[in-house]
């Protein structure tokens, strides 16, 4: 049996209160809770340990999760597109189906609940697209029929991974039937200097 927490007993982390913070802040400020409720949920945010915690605080404020918390195994787009992005618990395994449409996961901003996880990929006449962040390896196994895959720098071979075996992996097993799947790490945004003239 796992003693592994439930993704809303997970600790919340500063920029999870900041952003729950952010949206009681825009609430307030346009009229959708009085100044009395600001005050309590923003007490409640600032002590509050747990993802779960955090969640309860503006469910009613936006349609959208700040985290999601549902555990979702699944991510499919059959003829209709698909995304996975911003704050969410990724699973152990997770299995992602791209049918004639297009599929995005983006593990940028994800909580990955241990350090392997099992991507099984999906694609008929589709596209998916899975986004890593840095620090993060991936593996891809599999098979391209009239299709192909497209890998970034953050995909090593076998051995480099049990070179290293504290770095979370990502192992994508993948079926792509006449698509595509890409796997990249999308580049930090540039600073942008400006220049003043005298």
């Amino acid at each position: 049996m796992s003693s592994r927490p439930a993704p809303r007993d997970l600790r919340a982390s500063d920029d999870d209160r900041d952003r729950v913070l952010a949206v009681l802040a825009a609430a307030v400020s346009d009229g959708r809770i009085t100044q009395d409720e600001f005050n309590e949920r923003t007490s409640v945010a600032c002590s509050a340990k747990t993802l779960g915690e955090l969640e309860a605080l503006t469910t009613d404020l936006s349609d959208v999760p700040l985290v999601r918390l549902d555990g979702g195994h699944s991510i499919s787009g059959i003829f209709a597109p698909a995304r996975r992005d911003g704050r969410w618990v990724v699973p152990e395994k997770v299995a992602v189906t791209a049918v004639r449409s297009t599929v995005e996961v983006d593990f940028r901003e994800a909580l990955l609940q241990t350090s392997r996880v099992l991507v099984n990929v999906n694609v008929v006449v589709g596209r998916v697209h899975l986004y890593v962040p840095d620090g993060v390896r991936v593996q891809v196994t599999g098979h391209a029929l009239l299709g192909r895959t497209t890998v970034g720098r953050n995909v090593v071979p076998a051995a480099a991974l049990q070179a290293d075996p504290d770095t979370p992996v990502i192992e994508v097993r993948a079926l792509v039937l006449g698509g595509k799947l890409e796997v990249r790490t999308p580049p930090k945004p540039r600073r942008r200097f400006r220049l003043f003239a005298r």
